[in-house]
């Protein structure tokens, strides 16, 4: 009988302790990968085992997480050497986006060439980021053309891409655009998608970007270098968004938001507490949503308990953030790309 009393106090601290979750970050480890003179705002994970990047003066290539060994490349358009702030990627391919006009969107093609599958000109246009929600579906955003936010999509796996009409679209506000910040301004979970502008509203679909809503938020967005410059998802309902004014980088006030509707409201957290601006959260994996990061040229933040209370773990700044494990990251900004290992 004793042995069973044992064995059931053994059964119930083990449980608890799961429900606890992992032990709360002290510090974080930052290891150069890759160090070059162009700026890289674009980072995501081809699968375990391969970072890929694109970046300023035409630059794009890959990480292999294993050997650490780097390879690039530059892309070049006629007498242009255009900028990349967007990428994305299917199981078979890999695309990357520029900013400004011409807006040229490449994917992969034939013997692993890069080809031109979508071009865009105009005084406006200005792509900011893309993602896929599967390997026929897939999304990206721009600055405000002809009175709506610019939305391309494509429906075939990214041979064809769609600019979505005015018309389909919720109305839109003079100027209103989102920020190259960090290829984080869009989110998809299932079918749903989020979108985070300038006006710090959050454009919201839940069939794949056939019909549209939108939603305001308490984000500042006074000036037009104030508004949300990233957003991340843990699931279909939890959200959070940050940003700020990248011109006064010390406000803490007003720059990061919470959802627990999927996007339906948003509640302001940590109001005059850390974090001050930054371009990029994520959720790290595995912890119930409790455990965040965020970074920008003002440093790494991190929470424990889901946004509530925030602490510096470096003053070492970086532009976006992609998770590869709930301890290992890697993180790209001003001249290099650097594997971040969480203790």
């Amino acid at each position: 009988m004793r042995i069973l009393s044992f064995l059931f106090i053994f059964l119930l601290l083990a449980s608890c302790s799961e429900k606890i979750g992992r032990t709360e970050f002290t510090s974080v480890e930052i290891e150069d990968v890759f160090v070059d003179s162009t700026s890289i705002r674009a980072i995501e994970f081809l699968d375990q085992s391969t970072l890929a990047f694109a970046g300023s003066d035409g630059l794009y290539g890959t990480v292999d997480i294993s050997s650490g060994k780097v390879r690039t490349n530059v892309m070049e358009y006629d007498i242009i050497t255009p900028s990349f702030r967007a990428i994305g990627h299917t199981s078979s391919d890999f695309f990357m986006l520029s900013i400004g006009s011409p807006a040229l969107l490449y994917k992969t093609g034939g013997q692993g060439k890069m080809e031109l599958v979508y071009k865009e000109e105009g005084e406006a246009v200005f792509y900011d980021s893309m993602t896929f929600w599967d390997n026929k579906e897939g999304v990206a955003v721009g600055d405000t053309v002809e009175g709506c936010l610019s939305i391309i999509i494509t429906r075939d796996g990214g041979k064809t891409w769609r600019k979505i009409s005015c018309s389909e679209l919720p109305e839109g506000i003079e100027g209103e655009g989102a920020f190259a910040a960090s290829n984080t301004n869009v989110e998809v979970k299932g079918d749903q998608a989020w979108i985070a502008t300038t006006e710090g509203r959050i454009y919201y679909t839940k069939d794949k970007g056939k019909t549209w809503e939108v939603v305001t938020t308490p984000m500042m967005n006074d000036v037009p270098t104030q508004g949300i410059y990233s957003i991340d998802f843990y699931d279909e309902n939890l959200g959070v968004a940050i940003g700020g004014d990248y011109t006064r980088p010390e406000v803490n006030k007003g720059n990061k938001i919470i959802t627990n509707d999927g996007g339906l409201s948003w509640k302001s957290i940590a109001e005059g507490e850390l974090p001050n601006y930054r371009s990029c959260i994520q959720f790290i994996p595995n912890s119930d949503g409790k455990g965040i990061v965020a970074v920008g040229f003002t440093g790494i933040v991190y929470s424990f308990d889901g946004g509530l209370k925030w602490k510096q773990l470096s003053d070492e700044g970086f532009y976006t953030v992609r998770f590869l494990s709930d301890t290992v990251a890697y993180a790209a900004g001003k001249n290099r790309i650097s594997k971040l290992t969480f203790k």
